[in-house]
């Protein structure tokens, strides 16, 4: 208890990583209005097919895969903050264009363009991170950081709904602008220097100076940048397990939650402004799963995550089923939707948050860009898969049967990891036996 109350209290006089919380904080909450604010207009008010919801999700997602790894170099080679501040500069101007769009084509465009600077944000901002936190207090940040996450998925949608029935959709968008461009003011106060270094990573830089290759390393390639991620990754003790697991979850998720508002609309009656409901719910369940995945302590990361999968998909198809059975949207649909949401959430968070506390706590502070950009294209993969596997699955056989599949792949996922968990915990034990009955 000791422990942890110093940790909590050496991150809340960290001046740096309070700041880039606030920072981070006032931008993904401009992310989920301006996502439910498209989802709402794209699916609900142009009444797209399943195909162009699906293509929707592409735009979005194929920049990350294609550029992810590519970022993450740029972000282990220039400086951090001013990645950051550049990125929410240009996604001011580009979400002030969602509100001019009047055709769909229009939403494409401007959703690749976003999604290019999404993808240098994010892995300067999980540099940054490691920069300015010590690395005993780096799965506390994690969970900190996750947990603001979360909170902004159960405020954003919820804002984002009063904004539309209250002033149009537009709002949201003007609102989101205004996100970024005070993100971007807060990023100034961060420092562009490293606060903490590591002992590896001091021994390294050294050496490099000492040789003379620090000139050689600015002038490689992006590709070799880009593979010392991938061989990193391949490197640390239960990294890969975990992202194929997770990048496996996604993909399957995938199948289901890109047509979400297919399913709501299954339900004659149903009002807009069910989906904001819905992810907000989904929110405040994983906002529960980051606040206390740390205090279960005795749990693997990959067990908690085989878990968390499991819980996801038994939810999502019963989600299914429940719309495929009830006759009409009411009160009573509504509320168990939005608690089949909840506890989605709950089990998305314990196979997302376990994931990034391992990541940041295994990855050396000079490879985070690079490893946290091939993550981001190795999930962004399953985001784009998972909805043109989803959008086939809909239209061949319905969106009913695309919601049962993908839940009971999700169950069958996660149980193969907790069993694969168990059955190794349940080896190390005999192995530990016989050695000690033979000394």
């Amino acid at each position: 208890m000791e422990m942890t109350m110093k940790g909590h209290h050496g991150l809340k006089h960290n001046r740096p990583f309070v700041t880039l919380m606030v920072a981070q904080a006032i931008s993904n909450l401009g992310d989920w209005l301006h996502l439910l604010a498209i989802l709402t207009l794209v699916g609900i008010r142009w009444n797209a097919t399943p195909w162009e919801i699906t293509f929707t999700t592409l735009c979005a997602a194929l920049p990350v895969l294609l550029t992810g790894p590519f970022a993450g170099a740029l972000a282990d080679r220039l400086n951090r903050k001013w990645l950051m501040i550049v990125a929410d500069g240009a996604r001011i101007v580009i979400v002030a264009g969602f509100i001019f769009a009047d055709q769909i084509w229009h939403v494409y465009v401007l959703l690749i363009l976003k999604s290019l600077f999404d993808v240098v944000f994010s892995p300067a901002k999980n540099g940054k991170l490691k920069e300015i936190v010590p690395h005993g207090q780096l799965a506390q940040a994690v969970s900190i950081s996750s947990v603001i996450e979360q909170m902004s998925k159960i405020i954003g949608p919820a804002l984002g709904g009063l904004l539309v029935a209250a002033f149009g959709i537009t709002w949201c968008f003007v609102l989101d602008s205004v996100s970024f461009l005070l993100s971007g003011i807060i990023l100034l106060w961060i420092p562009g220097s490293r606060v903490f270094q590591s002992a590896t990573r001091i021994i390294q830089e050294g050496k490099e100076d000492s040789e003379g290759d620090v000139e050689t390393r600015k002038k490689g390639a992006f590709l070799n940048d880009t593979l010392e991620g991938i061989r990193m990754l391949a490197s640390l003790p239960q990294v890969g397990t975990s992202l194929v697991l997770l990048a496996s979850a996604i993909l399957f998720l995938q199948f289901a939650d890109s047509q979400t508002v297919v399913l709501f609309r299954q339900l004659p009656g149903i009002s807009s402004d069910l989906l904001g409901w819905c992810v907000a719910a989904s929110g405040v369940g994983t906002l529960i799963a980051a606040m206390s995945v740390r205090k279960w302590k005795r749990a693997g990361h990959v067990l908690k995550m085989g878990l968390g999968t499991s819980v996801t998909g038994l939810v999502i198809g019963v989600a299914g089923m429940v719309v495929g059975f009830w006759p009409h949207a009411g009160l009573a649909a509504n509320l168990l939707l939005v608690s089949l949401f909840a506890l989605a959430g709950i089990g998305i968070g314990f196979a997302v948050v376990p994931f990034q506390i391992l990541l940041q706590e295994r990855t050396p502070e000079a490879m985070t860009g690079r490893v946290f950009g091939t993550v981001g294209s190795v999930m962004t993969a399953s985001n784009i898969m998972g909805p043109v596997v989803g959008g086939f699955l809909v239209t061949s056989f319905g969106v009913i049967p695309a919601f049962v599949c993908s839940g009971i792949l999700l169950t069958l996922l996660g149980l193969v990891y907790v069993l694969k968990r168990k059955q190794s915990k349940i080896e190390g034990t005999l192995v530990t036996e016989t050695v000690a009955a033979g000394e």
